[in-house]
C-alpha cells in the first residue's frame, strides 16, 4: 500500500512512520509533504497513492486549501492536534480523524476501517458501475461519483448543476453536496437530457429546477440565482440570451 504523509513537524512524522511500521510492514510511505505549495507540486507530476494521511495546519495555511487547488482523489486519514476541523474533513475524503498525539490502537483501528472500505467496494464495482444504467434514448439516468473510498449514485433529478473550476469539473445534487467528475462539461451535454439541463455559460450547466431568480443585467446580459446557492454571479451573454429564453419557455 502507497501512502503519503502531508505533515510539516518532523518528530510527527517520524512517529507516524514508525507507528505505520508496527501496524503493516507492507505499507510504503512514498513522500512525505510539508506544506500546501510542495503538496499541490508533487501532486501535478505523480499518480495518486492509496491512501494519505494529512495533518490540517500546516506552516503555510490549512491543508483544506489543497483542495481548491489540485484535485486529490484517494482516502484521506486526518491526524491533527485539533477537534476543529472533524466535519470540514469528512467533506474532503476523509475516512477517519486521528487526534494526536496518535495512539497505536486508533491508528490500526484507521487502517483496518480503510482495508475493509477497500474491499466492499471492489466487490461491489461492477454492480455499482451497472448501476448507472441509460435511458433508451441514450442519455444518463444517474452518475456514478466517488467521495474517499465510498461510490454514490446520483439520479439525474436530483443534480442542480455542474460547474467548472481550476480545470475541475463538478457536480452539486439539490441538496448542495460536492463531487468531483472526470468528464469535460462539453463532454456531460452530450450525456444528459437538454429540456433539462442548459450551458448557460463556459463554468455553468444547470438544470433548470435549479434555477430561482431571473434578473435583468446590463448590456442586455441576464443573471441567474440558483439553489443550491453559489457565491459568485451566473451571467448569461447577450448572444445567448434568446436561446435561454426559449429553452425556459418550452
Amino acid at each position: 500500500m502507497k501512502v503519503v504523509i502531508i505533515e510539516d513537524e518532523k518528530p510527527a512524522v517520524d512517529k507516524l512512520q514508525n507507528a505505520l511500521g508496527k501496524c503493516d510492514h507492507g505499507i510504503q510511505v512514498i513522500a512525505v509533504l510539508m506544506s500546501i505549495h510542495e503538496t499541490v507540486a508533487w501532486f501535478k507530476e505523480n499518480a495518486m497513492p492509496d491512501l494519505l494521511f494529512m495533518d490540517i495546519e500546516l506552516s503555510d495555511g490549512l491543508s483544506f486549501e489543497i483542495f481548491d487547488k489540485t484535485n486529490i482523489t484517494c482516502p484521506i486519514i486526518f491526524t491533527t492536534a485539533y477537534d476543529d476541523y472533524w466535519q470540514e474533513a469528512f467533506e474532503h475524503n476523509g475516512i477517519d480523524y486521528l487526534l494526536k498525539p496518535i495512539r497505536q490502537e486508533k491508528l490500526a483501528t484507521a487502517l483496518a476501517k480503510y482495508g475493509a472500505l477497500k474491499k466492499y467496494f471492489a466487490q461491489n464495482l461492477q454492480q455499482l458501475l451497472l448501476s448507472q444504467g441509460s435511458p433508451g434514448n441514450g442519455l444518463k439516468k444517474r452518475f456514478l461519483v466517488k467521495r474517499g473510498v465510498d461510490y454514490i449514485s446520483i439520479k439525474i433529478e436530483d443534480i442542480a448543476y455542474f460547474y467548472a473550476t481550476h480545470k475541475v469539473v463538478c457536480l452539486v445534487d439539490t441538496k448542495g453536496n460536492k463531487f468531483i467528475l472526470e468528464q469535460s462539461l462539453s463532454d456531460l451535454e452530450s450525456q444528459i437530457d437538454p429540456v433539462a439541463f442548459y450551458r448557460v455559460n463556459r463554468k455553468y450547466l444547470v438544470h433548470i429546477n435549479a434555477i430561482k431568480k431571473i434578473k435583468s443585467y446590463p448590456k442586455s446580459k441576464i443573471q441567474l440565482e440558483v439553489d443550491p446557492p453559489v457565491t459568485e454571479e451566473i451571467i448569461i451573454s447577450q448572444e445567448n440570451v434568446s436561446s435561454f429564453k426559449d429553452w425556459m419557455a418550452q
